[in-house]
This record gives C-alpha cells, sequence and structure tokens, in this order.
C-alpha cells in the first residue's frame, strides 16, 4: 500500500478531531482546544498519513510530536479503525523515529492506555519498553503507562568534554582529569576547534563584566550550544539585586534555617561548584548554586528583621582564600561527574497583560496608536491589559505576563523586568534570552554561522590582537559594529585602513570583541517580523534620503528615517521567509525583526532583533487589527501552558 504522511495545517482541524473520535474511546480524546494549540504551536509537529490511491488520496491516520531537546514524546497517534492491519501504525511510528534522528534526540516517549495489552505489546515490539505505571492518568480508574524507545546514538555524542576556560592557563594549578583547561581568547578566537564539540564549558575568567572576555566566553558558548558554566543570564543576574531577590525568594526558610544560629549580623558563604567547606551550610550552597550556577561564587547575607542576600559575586580563582584552595580540586571532580542541571519552575497567576512603555522615549518600537490596538484586541480576547513603567516593577506578580514596548537593552532596567517576570512566572515577550541573543552582533554572527545563514562577508577583530597587514588587506567599505548597537546606533561605515583602525580603537574602550562586515548597497532592507516561529509581517525599510542606512540620527527629522512598504506575506519571495524564519528560531520562540538584503537571487541576513517595530499603519497595514489578536493570543498560549504544564508537557524520561 502506498502512504504519505505529510505536515498538517489548521486547514486539518476537522480531520484530526474526527480521527480522534472514530479512533480513541472518549477518556483519550484530545480536546478541541489541545488540537487548535497543538496546530499553532511552535514546540509540536502535527503529522497527517494519506493513503494514495490512484490520483486521489484518504486521510487514514495522524501523529502528534512534542519536540524537545532529547526526547521526542508521542502526544497522539491514530490510525482509523477501517484501516488497521495495514502498516499505517508502523509508517507514523516509523516517521516519528525519522524526526527523531533529524532534531539528533536520543528517545521517543509515549504513554499507552494500561489496559489495551494488545497496543503495547504491539509497541514492544517496535521497540518501546515500560518505564513507569502513570494511575489514574486519563481519569479515575484509567492508568496508563509510560513507553520509551532508546534511539542508536554516534559515539561522539556520549564523550561531552568539560572545558575550563582561564584568562591565563599557565597560572591554573589544579590538576582534574579529563578536563581541558583554555585561555579566554584560545575559545573565543578559535571557533573550529570548539564548535563541533559538545562542551561543558566552566568559565572561570577573572572578569565577566559586560562585553571583557569572561562575559564573550560564556555568550559564545551559548551560540555553539555548549552548555556554559555560568551563563550569560546568570552573569547578568549577579549585577542585578532586584532580580537577586527576586529570584531568591523561594529558599528564604532555607537561608533563616540556615543562618538562624549565626549571632553576627553579616555573614559571608563561599560556594565551590555548589559545595560549602562547613558543612552546616551544604543544603543552602546548593540552592542558590541551583538558583545562581556558577563554579565559585561568594554570598554575602545582612541581618535586619530577617536574613537577607546583600550581594553575590563570582569568584576568581586567585581571590579564593589559600586555605579554602586545597578543597576545590575535590569539590571540581564531583561538580565534573554531574549529569543533570536543575531548572526552576514555572508559577502560575491570572489572566492580565502588562505592557511596559516609556513615556519619554522619543522612538518606541509602538506607538500610542499601535498600543491602543494592541488594548482593543486583548479587551476583545478577555484580557485585561495595563500600561506600566519602569517605577512599576515591584508590581510585576499582579500580572500573567509582560509585552514590552519599549526599547530593549540588556544593561538596562527592561532586562530586570523580563528577568524579574521569568522568574515570577509569567508568560514574556521579550523573554531574557532573546535580549541577550539579539542585542549583542558577537552572539548573533556565532549562532548565524553556526547554522550555516548567509550573511554578509563578517569578521571579528580581538582586542590585543588585531595586525596592521589584517586591515590593510580589506575591501572597503566595510560596516563596523559595536556590539551591542541598535537602530542603527553605534554602526559606522569605513572607508578606509585609516578610519576601521580609529574605528577599532573607539569600540575596543567599550568592548573586548567587535565586529566587521562586508558593505552591500541596497534601496531596502527588507524586514520580516516573526512570531512563534512563524512570519507575522513582512516590510520593505528603504534607506533614509542621501544615506546608507534606514535611520540616519544626523540628519533633519523629516529625513531622519526612509519610507515603508508593508507586503503581503504570500507574495514575499519564498527564500526571503525561508531564511527569516531558521534564523528567528535560534534566538528563540519571541517576536523578532529579521532584517535581511536581497541582492540578485541571494539573501542575506543582516541582523536578528527582539523587540521589533511594530506601528499603527505600517507594519499593521496589511493585517489589521488581526495582528495584535495573534500576538496577544500567542501570550495567552504561553499562560495556559505554564498553567497546564502536566497537560502540555511530558517530562524526559531519565
Amino acid at each position: 500500500m502506498d502512504i504519505s504522511i505529510r505536515r498538517s495545517g489548521l486547514r486539518d482541524f476537522d480531520l484530526l478531531l474526527k480521527l480522534e473520535q472514530k479512533a480513541f474511546p472518549y477518556f483519550q480524546r484530545s480536546s478541541k482546544r489541545t488540537l487548535d494549540l497543538s496546530l499553532k504551536s511552535s514546540f509540536q509537529q502535527v503529522w497527517i498519513a494519506e493513503k494514495i490511491m490512484g490520483e486521489q488520496s484518504v486521510a487514514v491516520g495522524s501523529l502528534i510530536l512534542y519536540i524537545y531537546k532529547k526526547t521526542i514524546r508521542i502526544f497522539s497517534i491514530v490510525v482509523d479503525p477501517d484501516y488497521h492491519g495495514e502498516g499505517i501504525g508502523y509508517a507514523l511510528l516509523n516517521h516519528a523515529r525519522e524526526v527523531a534522528i533529524g532534531k539528533g534526540a536520543e528517545r521517543i516517549s509515549l504513554e499507552a492506555y494500561a489496559d489495551d495489552r494488545k497496543l503495547i505489546d504491539w509497541y514492544k515490539k517496535a521497540g518501546f519498553e515500560s518505564t513507569e505505571l502513570l494511575k489514574d492518568y486519563y481519569e479515575d480508574g484509567k492508568d496508563a503507562l509510560r513507553m520509551v524507545w532508546e534511539l542508536p546514538q554516534p559515539a561522539w555524542k556520549s564523550r561531552i568534554s568539560n572545558v575550563i576556560v582561564v584568562d591565563n592557563p599557565k597560572r591554573w594549578t589544579l590538576e582534574i582529569p579529563n578536563v581541558e583547561v583554555v585561555s579566554s581568547k584560545e575559545y573565543t578566537a578559535n571557533h573550529d576547534r570548539f564548535s563541533d564539540r559538545p562542551l561543558r564549558i566552566f568559565n572561570l575568567c577573572n572578569s565577566y563584566k559586560y562585553q571583557s572576555f569572561g562575559y564573550y566566553v560564556s555568550l559564545l558558548a551559548s551560540a555553539r550550544a555548549h552548555r556554559a558554566i555560568p551563563n550569560v543570564t546568570t552573569i547578568r543576574d549577579f549585577r542585578d539585586m532586584g532580580v537577586i531577590r527576586s529570584i531568591a525568594e523561594d529558599i528564604d526558610e532555607i537561608i533563616q534555617k540556615a543562618l538562624e544560629k549565626c549571632k553576627e549580623e553579616r555573614f559571608t558563604l563561599n560556594i565551590y561548584f555548589g559545595q560549602t567547606i562547613n558543612v552546616s551550610y551544604k543544603l543552602l550552597g546548593q540552592k542558590l548554586y541551583q538558583l545562581f550556577e556558577s563554579p565559585i561564587i561568594q554570598v554575602r547575607f545582612i541581618k535586619a528583621d530577617r536574613w537577607g542576600i546583600q550581594r553575590i559575586v563570582p569568584l576568581s580563582m586567585n581571590k579564593v582564600p589559600s586555605e579554602e584552595q586545597v578543597h576545590i580540586p575535590d569539590f571540581a571532580r564531583r561538580y565534573f561527574e554531574t549529569k543533570r542541571f536543575h531548572r526552576t519552575k514555572l508559577k502560575t497567576f491570572k489572566y492580565h497583560l502588562a505592557l511596559l512603555t516609556n513615556p519619554g522615549e522619543k522612538n518606541p518600537p509602538s506607538d500610542k496608536r499601535a498600543l491602543r490596538k494592541l488594548t482593543e484586541a486583548a479587551d476583545e480576547l478577555d484580557i485585561y491589559t495595563e500600561l506600566i513603567t519602569k517605577d512599576d516593577i515591584n508590581r510585576l506578580p499582579e500580572f500573567d505576563a509582560l509585552f514590552i514596548r519599549e526599547t530593549t537593552n540588556v544593561n538596562n532596567y527592561t532586562y530586570q523586568f523580563a528577568r524579574k517576570a521569568y522568574a515570577e512566572g509569567l508568560a514574556v515577550i521579550d523573554d531574557p534570552w532573546s535580549i541577550l541573543r539579539c542585542s549583542n552582533k558577537i552572539y548573533l554572527h556565532e549562532r548565524l554561522k553556526m547554522s550555516n545563514i548567509p550573511t554578509p562577508k563578517t569578521l571579528v577583530f580581538y582586542k590585543g590582537m588585531v595586525k596592521e597587514k589584517d586591515l590593510s588587506d580589506l575591501k572597503y567599505p566595510m560596516i563596523l559594529k559595536q556590539p551591542d548597537s541598535a537602530f542603527s546606533l553605534g554602526v559606522t561605515k569605513v572607508k578606509d585602513v585609516q578610519e576601521m583602525h580609529e574605528s577599532l580603537q573607539r569600540l575596543f574602550k567599550s568592548s573586548d570583541l567587535v565586529i566587521a562586515q562586508e558593505f552591500l548597497p541596497s534601496d531596502f532592507d527588507w524586514r520580516v517580523g516573526v512570531l512563534d516561529n512563524q512570519p507575522l509581517f513582512v516590510c520593505k525599510y528603504f534607506m533614509a534620503k542621501g544615506h546608507w542606512q534606514i535611520y540616519n540620527w544626523k540628519g533633519s527629522k523629516k529625513d531622519q528615517t526612509g519610507e515603508s512598504l508593508t507586503i503581503p506575506i504570500e507574495e514575499v519571495p519564498p527564500k526571503v521567509l525561508k531564511i527569516a524564519t531558521k534564523s528567528a528560531s535560534l534566538m528563540g520562540d519571541g517576536l523578532y525583526g529579521v532584517d535581511l538584503k536581497m541582492v540578485g537571487d541571494k539573501v542575506y541576513v543582516i541582523e536578528v532583533n527582539d523587540n521589533p517595530n511594530i506601528d499603527a499603519g505600517i507594519e499593521d497595514k496589511i493585517m489589521g487589527k488581526e495582528l495584535y489578536k495573534k500576538i496577544v493570543q500567542s501570550l495567552i498560549t504561553r499562560i495556559e501552558m505554564s498553567r497546564n504544564i502536566e497537560r502540555f508537557v511530558s517530562i524526559e524520561p531519565n
């Protein structure tokens, strides 16, 4: 029999519903709401099996997959009862296996009705093993078996290497088996040596200061899909006591109990790879490590009415007391044997949406008319909306979701809002990881390069490693970018070696790494708005009058920005949409604006921005209010998934 399997779309909703009603008893059927979310979800895939009969085809089965990093979960597999025994189930299982292998997953999991022995035996024959009985899984008295199919893995996948990154390896004196020690400059500059290896990166640089080598070690580790400890989010959190206190609220009782016998009003605790010298503080040290994952940290407490955290700082080896250094090798060895890493769980609240705005911002990402339309769309979807400002950070727990509508930056309160909102369990756009990733051109360059996304020819210059010959061999003009530039600010076109040298010296004062790109002149840039990994809007942004950029901040107010033209998505060249959505997916599943240039028949990604402009009469010109409804619906979906996490997410098998 000729079976074909195709990706499903919203048009298949009634078909999926009919198949489930026909094949499943009432307690196993997905609700209409669940099927609708599956079709719209960014982390689920829905497939339809069709039997080919001459020139026609008939839908005979369906498959719903949840895509996780290591596990592909079969949420639903359906075969039309009229076509049992024709190999359709095996075809769907084989397709799930192909998806899993393509995603690099290690296993496939599913839940099966425990009383259906024939079905369970069929799964076992296919390669699944029972791992857990789930009592009352479907309803009272209706149990399920969790079953797992472990997939064969390439040998290299099981060999995760540990790499310690320090500023000066010659000063690293600890001998730890199977651990490679490299310099921060070597790790950041040598892409080819590290990018294709599965690594855990332990960042022990002397400074995590923003845009220092220590900062870029963790940032590039994230771009290279390495496990960075600490990651850039943790590094940023060290500097924000508001975020620290918010995150640490969950362990307040542990703090009070651990320090109740301390007679002083101040107390300092050093935590080495999740361990403490004094075993009395072992639990406290482990909990703090789980929240602020970093190899070596110092936590300072102060007591008023109750004990509270005064400060958390990462420690470099040269700041560890000499009498405590002897314990570090043992702690480190235990740490490197760790195979699981803890993650905090989301909390849930009511359906209220906060819009973070800055009434004084001259060029906000959404104008007042757009904010009004967004509020009206939310009202129609029964979502309460309130405009808040930077003074309202302590009110975040009152809301279920946060939508940031002012220019974001990793070094100002917008990031603090995103991070605190996430810690409080809110659905967030832009989430803190998107802000971190999109705000830095170095991360973006590395991530696009790793995924073979076409970009203008790009170079990264490293402070203290630039030679005059390197500059003289370049083809000018070139575009020089401050790593955290936004809205064309911090972007310079240099026409010769002299200008390049002067610009680099200026930029190196604020960042140890600077990025340079080939200059590709064009009349306009494509901007593809992407939400939940799907195109939301498409615009052509034309260059400002007499200028090479869309924005000309030095020009008159009249000529500061170029014209714009909104294009129906179906009229956009397919390759523009394909590259834009793929690029956005590398940043996450939030709301992004992907800027591209099309030169001849080639498409190049210029950058991926979080917090893209959505102004009334421009980005919403084609869709109108529906554009705002899509954004609000995305936030609703995120809220509902966090509220019903057991329904939507299956914990990966160990």
